[in-house]
């Protein structure tokens, strides 16, 4: 059954990955994105998928925004006059995000859901191949799925405007 927690985790996801994308400096946007890649560590943990949830918080949370940052350390600043323009864009091309977040959950949230997650703890000794794609697939789907998330968040942030 879900719980209260687990709605807590989701909204507070949701709201880091909107805030990622949203803001116009982009050092916030990489701890946002990092913040992001906790929440769903922690989902993950929840959901007891504890190797997947390593692997988010040792890649997705703590190796990218490194090297985010320390890349963002490289670059020049925008003057303030940029970035208000930078803002405006992006509050222009990305004005419909909170109403499609919000249907969204509407639509979820009425859907009834006959899916078990729960699966199995593996057994002692087998090893991590064994495990993940036998026993632990949804994992794997799941982990693809952030990959892929990440891919789309490293694209949105590096992407120039086409004046650029």
């Amino acid at each position: 059954m879900i719980s209260a927690l687990d709605i807590l985790l989701l909204a507070a996801m949701v709201a880091a990955s909107v805030f990622t994308v949203m803001t116009a400096r982009l050092l916030w946007s990489v701890l946002s994105l990092a913040s992001t890649s906790a929440f769903l560590t922690m989902i993950m943990f929840k959901l007891n998928a504890p190797l997947a949830g390593v692997f988010e918080l040792s890649v997705c949370a703590g190796l990218i925004p490194a090297i985010f940052i320390s890349t963002i350390g490289l670059t020049q600043r925008l003057s303030p006059e940029a970035l208000a323009q930078r803002r405006k864009d992006k509050l222009k091309r990305f004005f419909f995000l909170p109403v499609i977040i919000v249907l969204t959950g509407l639509v979820m949230s009425q859907v009834p859901l006959a899916v078990d997650f729960a699966m199995p703890a593996p057994a002692v000794g087998q090893d991590v191949q064994t495990v993940l794609w036998n026993s632990r697939t949804i994992d794997l789907l799941g982990q693809i799925v952030v990959l892929l998330a990440g891919a789309f968040g490293v694209a949105v942030l590096i992407k120039g405007s086409k004046n650029d």
